[in-house]
């Protein structure tokens, strides 16, 4: 698990590219205080498997569906990018319970300036759009953020300086495509509201008091 706190920028040093798949080599310097075989390591909000490291760089494995859900397909040796360790048992709670598993992505319809911060708005699919509300969480790129402002087809979360600055929104413009991940407290109690007692019967259901308290609502 993952807090959506961003600890370092790094880049893409290497890619190894297969039919459907690929092997990432990434670079960084604070990640590697600790690293070990098979840690979590989120890379744009993407959760990846250290295979290998040595000299400040570490290799994961990225399947077809990891390619196919997110923008690290797109990545090119030089590129920068988010990176998180996995949260420890003892560490602090910075922002909120992000799971490293892209739920699609999105693209950036405009930044805007405004005073010392800056807007971005972005667009994404409706079938992500239904978890996305105001004043909730949204990890984009693996950084946890605040939604602002949310229309029917997209989103808007205002930057403060030092989260510009500490990740890769800095060098985001209109077009780039982004990782996103919505919180996933939202699709627990969807899926429970879709499969309520008797569902799997074909008997259908509909949601009452017995049925919420049942599942601790």
């Amino acid at each position: 698990m993952f807090t959506g706190i961003i600890e370092e920028t790094g880049r893409v040093a290497a890619i190894r590219r297969g039919a459907r798949s690929s092997v990432l080599t990434i670079a960084g310097d604070k990640i590697f205080d600790d690293v070990s075989l098979g840690d979590s390591i989120a890379v744009n909000g993407v959760c990846l498997t250290v295979t290998s490291f040595k000299d400040k760089m570490f290799t994961a494995d990225v399947m077809s569906e990891t390619l196919s859900r997110s923008s690290l397909g797109s990545l090119k040796v030089g590129s920068p990018v988010n990176l998180e360790r996995a949260m420890s048992a003892g560490g602090r709670f910075g922002g909120h319970i992000v799971s490293g598993h892209i739920d699609g992505t999105g693209t950036i319809k405009e930044t805007r300036a405004d005073d010392n911060a800056v807007w971005y708005t972005i667009k994404a699919d409706r079938t992500l759009m239904r978890y996305i509300v105001e004043k909730g969480s949204i990890a984009i790129d693996g950084i946890s953020l605040t939604v602002a402002r949310v229309s029917f087809d997209d989103f808007s979360v205002s930057v403060i300086p030092h989260t510009a600055k500490m990740t890769t929104l800095s060098g985001k413009r209109a077009g780039d495509v982004v990782n996103l991940e919505c919180d996933i407290i939202g699709k627990y109690v969807e899926r429970l509201i879709l499969f309520p007692d008797g569902a799997e019967k074909g008997e259908g259901g509909k949601i009452t008091k017995e049925f919420l308290m049942k599942y601790g609502f």
